[in-house]
């Protein structure tokens, strides 16, 4: 079910799940924000709704609702 705006994610898996079977992965980012990877602690700029740190490869993921909240912005894993 697609609960539109008001749709939470627990995780950052659960996030990236949804991303991909909506087709919003490659979406532009609203305005690019600059992240501190969790796993590896580089900094890198979040272009698109799913994005990876270029230094270990933690994917993090927002929806595009939520995209303009950068705490919203959560891990899903490395590699994943």
């Amino acid at each position: 079910m697609h609960d539109g705006c008001n749709g939470r994610f627990e995780n950052g898996s659960l996030i990236v799940n949804k991303l991909r079977q909506m087709g919003f992965s490659s979406m532009l980012m609203p305005t690019p924000l600059k992240l501190t990877c969790e796993a590896c602690e580089a900094t890198f700029t979040m272009h698109t709704m799913e994005s990876s740190c270029s230094n270990c490869g933690m994917v993090y993921g927002v929806t595009p609702c939520h995209a303009t909240d950068p705490a919203s912005i959560q891990p899903a894993g490395v590699g994943y």
